[in-house]
């Protein structure tokens, strides 16, 4: 028995022996083939021609082979960035190509990729801060001025798209360089957005809360944006609903237009509203608009209204007045709206300052047909925020503002009106 019980406490030290040794060599031989050995010149013009015949994955796996041995193989790193972008994967491709820059800064063809990646992953905002930077390492580049005049441009589209639609930029589609690419790119392209908003006013004298939600669907085409919109109110005990749409045609390139159409059978909206407007780009980044706005009720109110905007980079500056004639004379407004963009049209911070009262933007504090147009003292303060998720599907937004206004059929005195806003966007293909 003694004899049999030592034979198999040896045959399992045999068998541990043996199992840590292959184990042992596997590994070896593992690490071994995770080393490259072969000519990178070779390999990166086989990783070129898979990369141009769909075989994306097993390029950039050859791609990253290569790099394990030759980290500073510029013109790899540089491909391997641009597959990522060609994929939609841009926040890898960012990240190769910052990798390039932090040790040569003077590669015109590294800044130019990096440049298109934001582009192409609708970052206008981080395009025009690379195209900054590149332009102080190649003054007066026509190639690098013609991409920042394109990003500064690209960052202009706030009102326009007012849905918050994806597109891409046709300049760059049409780069001879990734036209082979176009439709990955297309594939990253969001062109449909679902929302929903809910708001909530809070008085400090007269009235109970008041609520407002809306539920909108948008979609981007060739022509501009439409987006329809369902507008629900609860106030003064009662709940009303307006439908709206909005239309966003291009008109020429700089020059788009504003269309509205709403209809509500509820008191507590118009019977009818309606608007229009056209946008201008001007140089040196301003945009300038004119138009106007209906509200019929028991009789139809006009407002006039238009737009100075300026946008310096990532800030985006706009004064938008409204002059409402009446029985009482001539009614104005203005709101003053500052942002300050991060990446894209969906991440930013806002602050709006507004004195006196529009009854297209005051629709909730009118209460009878009568008293629409007072020229009433009012100041107002708004501070938002607004940030989308890493992919980009969905979209958050909040908003908190204060009100300090004249009572309509108190004039003399005054309440104030808390306000809470929150939005979610999500968009789809």
């Amino acid at each position: 028995m003694g004899t049999h019980k030592k034979e198999y406490t040896n045959f399992q030290k045999t068998y541990i022996f043996l199992i840590i040794t292959l184990f042992s060599v596997s590994f070896q031989m593992t690490g071994q083939g995770k080393v490259y050995s072969g000519d990178p010149d070779v390999s990166f013009k086989t990783a070129r021609d898979l990369a141009f015949n769909k075989n994306r994955n097993q390029a950039q796996d050859t791609l990253l082979h290569i790099l394990t041995k030759y980290p500073e193989y510029h013109d790899v790193r540089e491909f391997l960035a641009s597959t990522y972008a060609w994929d939609g994967n841009h926040k890898k491709a960012r990240t190769e190509f910052q990798k390039i820059l932090a040790k040569d800064t003077h590669r015109k063809t590294t800044w130019i990729a990096a440049i298109k990646n934001e582009m192409w992953g609708n970052y206008p905002f981080l395009a025009l801060k690379l195209c900054k930077k590149a332009l102080k390492k190649f003054p007066n580049d026509t190639e690098i001025a013609d991409l920042q005049k394109s990003a500064q441009e690209s960052t202009m589209i706030p009102t326009a798209t007012a849905g918050a639609v994806q597109t891409i930029s046709s300049e760059i589609l049409n780069d001879s360089t990734t036209r082979k690419s176009d439709p990955d790119l297309i594939k990253t392209v969001r062109n449909n957005t679902i929302g929903v908003t809910s708001e909530v006013n809070i008085y400090s004298d007269v009235f109970d809360a008041m609520f407002y939600n809306a539920v909108k669907y948008a979609r981007q085409t060739k022509y501009g944006s439409i987006i329809g919109r369902v507008n629900i109110d609860r106030r003064l005990g009662e709940y009303g609903t307006q439908y709206e749409v909005d239309l966003y045609p291009k008109i020429a390139k700089g020059t788009y237009a504003y269309l509205n159409f709403g209809v509500s059978g509820s008191s507590l909206f118009p019977d009818y509203r309606y608007g229009a407007e056209i946008f201008k780009s001007l140089p040196r980044s301003f945009e300038v608009s004119l138009g106007l706005r209906g509200l019929q009720y028991d009789t139809t109110t006009m407002i006039y209204t238009g737009s100075v905007t300026w946008y310096n980079g990532n800030n985006y500056w706009s004064l938008r007045p409204y002059f409402t004639p009446g029985d009482n004379g001539l009614s104005s407004s203005a709101t003053l709206t500052y942002r300050k963009y991060r990446s894209d049209a969906d991440n930013y911070f806002g602050i709006n300052f507004g004195a006196g009262i529009s009854p297209e933007l005051n629709q909730n504090y009118f209460f009878t047909n009568d008293d629409r147009i007072v020229n009433l003292q009012s100041q107002k303060l708004n501070i938002a925020y607004f940030f989308s998720t890493h992919n980009k599907q969905n979209a958050w937004g909040a908003q908190l503002g204060i009100i300090h206004q004249e009572i309509p059929f108190d004039q003399g005195n005054y309440f104030w009106i808390s306000t809470l806003a929150l939005s979610w966007e999500i968009r789809f293909r």
